[in-house]
């Protein structure tokens, strides 16, 4: 099947033949027809099948059908969890109309850059708002945003969003918009607290449930035995044995990433890192820089995890695991996207060895623990006792997860 066959206008047509696009992914060749034919749609794929032109394309089919007269009014609202996702996905917008002879106007709202330019691009007109919900909110409670004109409300990747304590959120938001509308609801998993969301803003949708897509297939795993001292050495002499082009590691903390970026650039590697605590500017133009290869290695917090699409990652490292068995799927979906192949190496340590056993388990993968001269692993790995109670006083208190997803939320 061919984008052709959709019936798209041709205006859409040319700028996906531009963009090198020709068929349709999975994920798009199901749910395209049926936003197309106005229904509800709750999907599930995974990451890099393609979901974001799933319900850019069809929307804007739908703008080039609708001759809108006056002032531009806002009749698409897309919630990103992230800063960059939601970038991409305007970005994703303004190239698929690029040949548009009225071009669709399209404000991204989010934290972290000039609200009162915002504020102003809003009330100049809007027919698409891609948002994350926090800046949404603040410009929700200073009145400046009318959104009763809406025709479609998208959630992407929206079990990320509930991770960030979204469920108040979308209540104050629902309020804001009109009740007749049409939902699109996109997510990588449907655990039970994603799907009692789901029916707040849907009972009706078409459900669109693909399984573990040919991204993981072409994906080689390794997992590599080494003492967590020795990671930062190991990862040299990777990089040095296999000459990858461009390599995404993942750390558990902002200031580890900060630190070993610094540690490879003494190295005399091209190395940056990319996290929630940096300012805007310089995290679009990170991420810029390691799409045009200018960065070879970029070490990053689990915001380049979901939705981001880079593409050539021709290896993805694990440096420290990653806490949910789901998003080690997440991260290493980064590389063999559009078909091609790609690495994906995660660290076993003394201290992580019981982890990535759960992480086994979950992502139904069974992966021979590699072990390289020079740096084998030595100890005896750390195991918990079955049964054993929780000590006193570290179990987070409710007051403090909520605090911690607020910290996290305004990072993203």
């Amino acid at each position: 099947m061919t984008f052709y066959e959709f019936g798209l206008k041709e205006p859409i047509n040319k700028a996906l033949t531009e963009l090198g696009l020709e068929k349709p992914t999975q994920i798009q060749e199901k749910v395209i027809p049926l936003v197309l034919e106005k229904f509800d749609v709750m999907a599930k794929a995974q990451t890099g099948s393609g979901k974001t032109a799933s319900f850019v394309l069809p929307i804007l089919e739908n703008f080039m059908n609708n001759s809108y007269e006056g002032k531009a009014k806002i009749r698409t609202l897309v919630l990103a969890p992230t800063r960059e996702l939601a970038l991409q996905v305007s970005n994703s917008f303004q190239s698929l109309s690029k040949y548009f002879h009225k071009k669709p106007k399209i404000t991204t709202i989010i934290g972290g850059e000039d609200i009162s330019q915002q504020l102003l691009d809003v009330q100049k007109g809007s027919d698409i708002v891609v948002a994350t919900a926090g800046r949404l909110l603040d410009i929700i409670s200073k009145k400046q945003i009318n959104l009763s004109n809406l025709e479609y409300f998208v959630l992407d990747e929206a079990d990320k969003l509930l991770d960030l304590g979204f469920q108040e959120e979308l209540d104050l938001i629902l309020e804001q918009i009109p009740k007749k509308r049409q939902n699109l609801l996109f997510s990588a998993t449907y655990p039970q607290k994603v799907l009692e969301i789901a029916s707040k803003i849907t009972k009706e949708a078409k459900e669109v449930f693909l399984e573990q897509s040919q991204t993981v297939e072409l994906i080689n795993q390794r997992a590599i035995k080494v003492n967590s001292e020795n990671r930062s050495a190991l990862l040299r002499y990777l990089l040095k044995e296999y000459k990858w082009d461009k390599v995404l590691v993942f750390m558990a903390t902002n200031r580890a990433a900060d630190n070993l970026a610094a540690k490879f650039r003494k190295y005399g590697f091209n190395a940056e890192s990319f996290h929630g605590h940096l300012d805007q500017e310089e995290r679009n133009y990170t991420l810029e820089d390691f799409k045009n290869k200018e960065i070879d290695i970029l070490f990053s917090s689990d915001i380049a995890a979901r939705g981001l699409h880079i593409e050539d990652i021709s290896c993805v490292v694990n440096y420290d695991l990653p806490r949910s068995p789901a998003d080690y799927v997440h991260r290493i979906g980064r590389t063999a996207r559009a078909g091609k192949s790609g690495e994906a190496i995660s660290f076993i340590t003394l201290e992580n060895y019981e982890h990535f056993k759960l992480i086994e388990k979950r992502a139904n993968i069974n992966l021979e623990k590699e072990v390289i001269k020079g740096f084998e692993l030595e100890g005896t790995p750390l195991t918990k006792k079955k049964g054993e109670a929780p000590v006193k006083g570290k179990r987070k208190s409710k007051k403090d997860k909520l605090r911690e997803a607020r910290a996290k939320k305004d990072n993203l």
